[in-house]
């Protein structure tokens, strides 16, 4: 298994980022070939201390091996993705890759 897991920073200068933000996820991420599993949405705020409540979007992606990551990466939705939605809506990225 290879995980994915990507925070995302919205642009508080447009209050609908966050929502575009998801949309585009569903959109262009979540039919891309070779993603087991897909979940993103909005952080959840938390008394505890150590839960980071800085950011706005998660996305969590599985897919079974770091070789079908680096297919996503490359395929023309995520390409698409990055250029109509991520860089219109969104001041900093987080990126954990795991496997």
């Amino acid at each position: 298994m290879f995980s994915h897991v990507v925070i995302f920073w919205t642009n508080p200068a447009n209050p609908n980022s966050a929502d575009e933000l998801l949309a585009g996820c569903e959109k262009y991420l979540q039919p891309i070939p070779g993603v087991l599993h897909y979940h993103a949405g909005k952080m959840v705020p938390s008394h505890r201390s150590v839960v980071d409540q800085s950011y706005q979007i998660a996305l969590n992606l599985v897919f079974t091996d770091k070789k079908s990551q680096d297919d996503y990466q490359i395929h023309p939705l995520h390409l698409e993705f990055v250029e109509k939605v991520f860089k219109r809506v969104c001041t900093k990225v987080v990126v954990y890759d795991f496997a």
